[in-house]
């Protein structure tokens, strides 16, 4: 199963699973990670976009690198609570799935904005060099004399390279890029250099 990775468009309200070689060029923008923090060590994958026909399937966002992300798995959390996944195919720019109890069009119009969920420890095990975009989110950031800056908050990519956004101890945020010697990702933080800060 190929890790999940975020797609283009609005993130996620859970946290995301993106993968990343630290040493790697930045990917393109298809295969961004999810940015929020994970919620109870869950990450999302997809989200309901509405309902397709009128027979209980639903249509899907993907956070993902493609249905990869969701083929290989029977059960995940809807909306917080454990569904079995029936079926899942492309279509679009998406994806369309089909849940175990789900039926009709109103069922599935009521899963519209839920968020479909696996738990962290459900993702491949990461190769030297690579993190999950979700086990960014939350880290500390230092400069380089090791004073804090601030906290990671989100990693979003618009097609260039990934970015981070660093929320500041004065509330402030902001937007720095994901590449050695401006962001390095350290044992447990982030070391980066505050003149990128803006």
């Amino acid at each position: 199963m190929p890790p999940p990775r975020n797609g283009e468009g609005d993130r996620p309200q859970g946290g995301g699973g993106g993968l990343q070689r630290v040493d790697s060029p930045p990917p393109s923008a298809a295969r961004a990670a999810a940015t929020s923090p994970s919620r109870g060590g869950l990450v999302a994958l997809a989200a309901v976009a509405g309902a397709h026909g009128i027979s209980g399937e639903v249509r899907l966002k993907l956070f993902g690198d493609g249905l990869g992300s969701l083929t290989a798995l029977k059960s995940v959390e809807v909306a917080g609570k454990p569904l079995r996944l029936l079926s899942v195919r492309a279509a679009g720019k998406g994806a369309v799935a089909r849940f175990e109890g789900i039926s009709d069009r109103g069922a599935a119009e009521a899963m519209r904005g839920s968020l479909i969920e696996i738990g962290r420890a459900a993702l491949p095990p990461l190769g030297e060099g690579e993190y999950y975009h979700a086990d960014l989110i939350g880290l500390p950031c230092v400069d380089g004399a090791g004073e804090p800056v601030g906290t990671v908050i989100a990693v979003e990519n618009f097609g260039a390279s990934d970015l981070l956004e660093i929320k500041r101890a004065d509330g402030k945020t902001s937007m720095i890029p994901f590449k050695p010697g401006i962001a390095d990702l350290a044992e447990g933080r982030i070391d980066l250099d505050p003149d990128f800060l803006a």
